[in-house]
């Protein structure tokens, strides 16, 4: 039973570069990382899902489905007709006004899902989404379709709603953050119908500018936690692939170091918190 003070810590990412995987790792060695979620199309997986086999029950492991910015594995001639998916206002926009298509999608989840197999050698303990697509309209079908028929109705999936309220008395990022947050309602209402084990909580959301150091940030992301909060983190090291797959860079050091530090020990010790699994 988790206790009604933990928190869970999930790293996004793993797999989109090399210092990406090495610094979620050894957080996970740290004890400060209780899921990552993996980037399973990436070219670095295969190597980096040997690498953290030797971490396997340590932390819960993942798909971190992609849809946006990277290479699918296979063939998507709507979504990624030049071999590279959409940013995420593209998808966006084809989520909203029904112009996804769906067959192309789900034919590409189960390409990601069979990469994780293959690369991890069993299946994946929860699904998440980069950029939080996952829960999108005419992607949360295709996200469900997973849990039932390839998962065989085990494991969790990440809700990212959070109250309205929480989200403005936090004060980070409200509008972004409550954007996410509607955007979800009807995917967790769609795992609620369906029974899916999902977070109660989710936090982390803000800008990665770096203008507010990342240890109020975690301060304020971590304070009273409901049953089953998850928060998102996306620690890294920067080297040359990370520069050439993601815009995000420097603020990822930055997180790494904060968690890494016997200060987010104290910062949680402090306030009572524990870190656990979502499901222990």
């Amino acid at each position: 039973m988790t206790a009604p003070n933990a928190i869970t810590l999930c790293a996004d990412d793993y797999g989109l570069a090399p210092g990406v995987s090495l610094a979620i790792r050894q957080l996970i060695e740290q004890g400060r990382l209780q899921a990552t979620g993996c980037m399973t199309q990436s070219r670095f997986w295969p190597d980096e899902a040997r690498a953290l086999k030797d971490l396997d029950g340590r932390a819960d492991i993942g798909i971190h489905l992609t849809l946006t910015d990277q290479a699918p594995l296979g063939p998507m001639p709507r979504l990624a007709p030049d071999g590279k998916l959409p940013p995420l206002g593209t998808l966006l926009k084809l989520a909203l006004t029904g112009r996804l298509d769906q067959a192309e999608i789900k034919a590409e989840f189960h390409r990601q899902y069979d990469a994780f197999e293959a690369g991890f050698g069993r299946p994946p303990d929860f699904l998440d989404g980069h950029h939080h697509v996952q829960q999108l309209p005419g992607i949360g079908a295709a996200t469900l379709e997973l849990w039932r028929h390839r998962m065989g109705r085990k494991g969790w999936i990440r809700s990212c709603v959070e109250p309205r309220a929480a989200i403005i008395a936090r004060a980070v990022n409200p509008v972004r953050a409550l954007i996410i947050s509607e955007l979800g309602r009807h995917f967790r209402r769609c795992l609620q119908v369906e029974g899916v084990p999902h977070n109660g909580s989710f936090r982390g959301v803000y800008d990665f500018s770096g203008r507010v150091p990342f240890a109020q940030l975690f301060r304020r992301f971590t304070d009273r936690p409901r049953l089953r909060t998850l928060m998102m983190v996306h620690p890294g090291f920067v080297d040359d692939a990370l520069k050439a797959a993601d815009s995000l860079t420097t603020q990822r050091e930055e997180e790494y170091r904060f968690l890494a530090s016997d200060e987010c020990v104290l910062s949680m010790a402090q306030r009572g918190l524990t870190l656990s699994r979502l499901f222990p």
